[in-house]
């Protein structure tokens, strides 16, 4: 299954962002740290290296992911041209407090008493961006919630005397280039459930919590996962949690919710789907996007 989702209003959202980013001096971009590349929009960076703005690169909830895949990603950012990354929490204030003083430092000929920083929060749908708006801020500003694309309008904000904050709308990009970064971003709960079947969504994450993090299952689930494949491990969560159908068949689409679930709440563990080295690999190997003509990111029309 191929996932698309670009709802209408993220049309527009893409051009108020190419507007505001002639007045920005850093792009904050938040991205989910169990998938960093996957849940980085491609127009963004488009954008931001159209206008030359520096970028803070913020991989939130990394107290969800892995956190020795974490640091490969901190190092694969960090030597880019333009970006500093970051691995932090947005729920936790301490965290969200390193944010202004490290846009200062990538911006440097904004630290002065005279001209103000401005900063914009960009990023995909149901990363954080709303979560570090309101922990910046000190107060709720932006609709937060478990629901992708609930933040529909641009709203810029002070900061302080001397800084000043531009939330967006979570933007998607029309063609998701490899069919694995849609299944990650529909595992991880930024593209809308209308968009998605959960049991083939279930069968992906599976696949990969067999490879790479048996041990977790084995833990949360109790289940001996040596033999299982990923259709094999979805029927024994149902199995063992006693989803059934009338009749007393598995309920596939009720384990599948309840894999998904624990995934994304962090019942599982401490889980990244993807890392440097199999980002690589996908892109050797992936299938590219069609060769139909997409919207120009630097179009303000």
């Amino acid at each position: 299954m191929t996932i698309q989702w670009f709802p209408g209003h993220m049309d527009q959202a893409r051009k108020n962002a190419a507007r505001a980013m002639k007045t920005v001096d850093v792009v904050i971009e938040v991205v989910d740290a169990r998938l960093p590349e996957a849940s980085s929009n491609p127009l963004i960076r488009d954008l931001r290296e159209h206008r030359q703005r520096p970028c803070l690169k913020v991989l939130n909830k990394a107290d969800l992911a892995d956190p020795g895949v974490t640091q490969q990603w901190l190092e694969f950012y960090n030597r880019q041209e333009g970006v500093t990354a970051v691995a932090l929490s947005c729920k936790k204030p301490a965290d969200v407090a390193r944010i202004p003083k490290l846009c200062q430092k990538i911006a440097p000929h904004r630290n002065d008493n005279f001209k103000p920083l401005r900063m914009m929060i960009m990023g995909i749908p149901n990363v954080g961006k709303s979560t570090l708006m309101n922990a910046l801020l000190k107060r709720r500003v932006a609709a937060v919630g478990d629901e992708p694309a609930i933040t529909k309008t641009e709203q810029r904000l002070e900061l302080g005397e001397r800084m000043s904050i531009t939330d967006t709308p979570g933007l998607m990009w029309p063609k998701i280039r490899y069919p694995s970064d849609g299944m990650m971003l529909a595992a991880s709960h930024a593209i809308g459930v209308n968009a998605l079947v959960p049991e083939e969504v279930a069968m992906f994450l599976a696949d990969i919590l067999l490879q790479r993090y048996p041990g977790l299952l084995h833990a949360r689930y109790q289940l001996d996962t040596a033999g299982l494949d990923a259709p094999g491990l979805i029927e024994a969560i149902a199995s063992r949690r006693g989803a059934q159908v009338k009749g007393g068949g598995l309920n596939i689409e009720k384990a599948s919710i309840i894999l998904l679930t624990d995934y994304r709440s962090g019942k599982l563990g401490r889980i990244s789907l993807e890392t440097p080295a199999t980002r690589s690999e996908m892109m050797a190997t992936g299938t590219s996007r069609t060769n139909e003509p997409e919207a120009s990111p630097h179009d303000e029309a």
